[in-house]
């Protein structure tokens, strides 16, 4: 489950006044996962926008004056903060301006819109679990008139190679970096340069999905100012890895992003006042994106630590992916039905006040569960001992598979 769905469940949740006892077996599971986590000791992957209101807002008053003036005027109609936080995004990227947008759904669909238009060619080469062919509704060719093309399905970024050898034309190339539904990976810059120099060959553009570009510098060994350079457009998000309460940049030319900007007012993304999601997202660069190379490198010893805990805990069969996490989060995968591993993490946090695994579990196929673990803040405090520890627990609460 994404996380927008998650938070849209919750919603459905929170206004639906049935009986508990009325609801289906996946709603009273969330509950108790939601009440778990709330009451947990410990989270390995404690998530700020499940936190209640109350602390977001006193989060946001007390970091705020450390990060922008706030004797200055509040924003209306993205001037002010936005137009403050577009400048920075910028200068992040090495690019000539940045536009602000509510919704990265909005942001990346406004920007492959105007790269269709100068090209003259609607259809986008994508790969088949990139972010709007799974989580938007066939967004591209139901509101902007795209044409989604699949270039791949294998659980890796595409090759230099598919892109030159792919049959059919194509406007625009999308990358999604890293690719959150195969696991959150990367390719290697050498793969990277050699993919945007076999689509240049195709006489197209190349885009960016990069909701979470701030958590691959580690990976790839370069500053994101490099890392965006190989796009003409590169699109980041403000809360998938900052934190922020929301929001979007889409980051390219000058004359990109003022055309980009017409398409924002016309898609509703003229908003009259945006100051609170802005000032989370000065918060985010000021405060998580520094540290998001320490999360990546103790996500790396969290994921080695639940393998070894799985494994003296005698469990037939485990998997982290990728092995050696290329960001800061990754996917682990059991062999048993999902319901079954779900009840484990519950149960777990419940009696032990100790939450390992705080994300919802997926089937993947038959006999088979798949989470997602995010090593952030509250992460960098488990030891390798404690994961190992806390895994055999997990185990132990797990049917025998012998």
């Amino acid at each position: 489950m994404s996380e927008t769905d998650e938070v849209m469940s919750g919603m459905g949740e929170r206004c639906d006044e049935q009986p508990a006892d009325e609801r289906s077996a996946p709603e009273r599971m969330r509950e108790r996962r939601m009440a778990a986590n709330r009451a947990a000791r410990r989270v390995l992957s404690h998530a700020s926008w499940r936190d209640p209101l109350r602390e977001r807002l006193a989060q946001l008053v007390e970091a705020a004056p450390e990060v922008y003036d706030l004797e200055e005027p509040t924003d209306v109609y993205g001037d002010g903060i936005v137009a403050s936080l577009e400048k920075r995004v910028a200068a992040l990227l090495g690019t000539e301006a940045a536009a602000f947008f509510p919704t990265g759904t909005m942001a990346q669909q406004v920007a492959l819109r105007c790269w269709a238009a100068r090209t003259g060619d609607p259809r986008v080469a994508l790969h088949a679990l990139a972010h709007p062919e799974v989580h938007e509704r066939h967004a591209f060719s139901q509101v902007s008139g795209l044409r989604p093309v699949r270039v791949t399905s294998e659980p890796r970024l595409p090759t230099a190679e598919e892109i030159r050898d792919f049959p059919e034309p194509f406007g625009t190339l999308m990358l999604e970096l890293p690719l959150r539904d195969a696991g959150f990976v990367l390719p290697s810059w050498e793969e990277l340069t050699e993919v945007v120099e076999a689509a240049r060959e195709r006489d197209a553009v190349v885009h960016f999905d990069g909701a979470r570009l701030w958590e691959s510098t580690d990976h790839f060994g370069r500053s994101l100012e490099e890392i965006a350079g190989l796009a003409d457009s590169v699109y980041v998000s403000f809360y998938k890895s900052l934190a922020g309460f929301g929001g979007a940049a889409l980051a390219g030319p000058r004359t990109l992003v003022e055309e980009a900007k017409t398409w924002r007012h016309r898609y509703g993304g003229m908003v009259f006042q945006q100051f609170p999601t802005a000032l989370s997202a000065f918060v985010g660069l000021e405060r998580e994106l520094p540290r998001l190379p320490e999360y990546v490198r103790h996500a790396r010893v969290v994921a080695a630590a639940l393998r070894e805990g799985f494994a003296e805990a005698g469990l037939p069969w485990a998997r982290v992916h990728p092995e050696v996490p290329h960001t800061h989060e990754f996917q682990l995968w059991l062999p048993y039905e999902p319901d079954v591993t779900a009840e484990a993490a519950v149960r777990q946090a419940e009696e032990t006040s100790v939450m390992l695994f705080q994300d919802a579990w997926d089937g993947r196929g038959p006999g088979m569960a798949c989470t997602e673990v995010t090593v952030r803040a509250a992460g960098l405090e488990w030891t390798a001992d404690e994961v190992r520890a806390a895994a055999r627990d997990f185990a132990s609460r797990l049917p025998n598979r012998g």
